[in-house]
């Protein structure tokens, strides 16, 4: 058996490479671990010829540390619940709005640009978490395979682009931060404002868990009314 087929290869390499990038990153804050440290295994996995089955035996128990990581989110929710009560009209309000228009725009723009009802629903639901939007674009005759990759991309995007966005549009509040990234950019992005910010952070993941409620109740209507 080749070392590359020993699940502790996968695991070995991912955090190592990943470890690097951050270190890059309290550096050079343009530096996005995530990002990198994926194209680096795929560049790596491509030249070196390593099947990306043998890669997954070690990378699906980092794949399977996912789920304790997104509830972990819920510490910060937890922690400033009493806020969030206080603050719940705003950021209701705010998710709602986001959630319907990440809705409507993709799937709008991609039949305005001549793209089949198929390809709407496989973008439609990119805003959710990847496990809800998988099943969302399943339900409705999406490509759940595409759909999870289009999910991780917008969740990077966001993460890259939202904050210093939201800065440059003026917007410095820390609580319609917190709702733009959790309802536009799930997982990834609140874990990026957690960073900046317990509050942020906080506000992010409690707009993602509702925004994932969101879209899974309006694909139904939606779908019915023809989209």
């Amino acid at each position: 058996m080749s070392i590359a087929a020993d699940p502790l290869f996968g695991i070995a390499v991912t955090v190592i490479v990943y470890a690097l990038f951050l270190w890059l990153q309290s550096r050079m804050s343009w530096v996005q671990p995530l990002l990198m440290t994926s194209a680096v295994i795929m560049l790596m996995l491509v030249i070196l010829r390593i099947p990306v089955e043998d890669y997954q035996k070690g990378g699906s128990w980092l794949s399977f540390l996912l789920g304790p990581a997104t509830i972990a989110l819920g510490v910060p929710i937890y922690k400033n619940a009493e806020q969030i009560r206080r603050s719940w009209r705003p950021i209701l309000g705010g998710i709602t709005v986001g959630a319907c228009c990440g809705l409507l725009s993709a799937g709008l723009i991609v039949l305005w640009m001549g793209g089949t009802r198929d390809m709407a629903w496989t973008l439609m639901p990119k805003s959710a978490t990847t496990p809800i939007s998988m099943e969302v674009s399943r339900l409705y005759g999406g490509y759940p395979e595409l759909t999870a990759v289009l999910t991780v991309l917008t969740g990077l995007a966001g993460s890259i682009i939202g904050p210093p966005l939201l800065r440059l549009c003026g917007v410095t509040d820390e609580t319609a931060i917190g709702v733009a990234i959790g309802t536009t950019s799930h997982g990834i992005g609140t874990a990026r404002v957690l960073k900046d910010s317990e509050w942020m952070g906080a506000v992010s993941g409690f707009s993602m868990g509702l925004t994932g409620i969101w879209v899974s109740m309006l694909a139904l209507p939606l779908h019915l009314l023809g989209l």
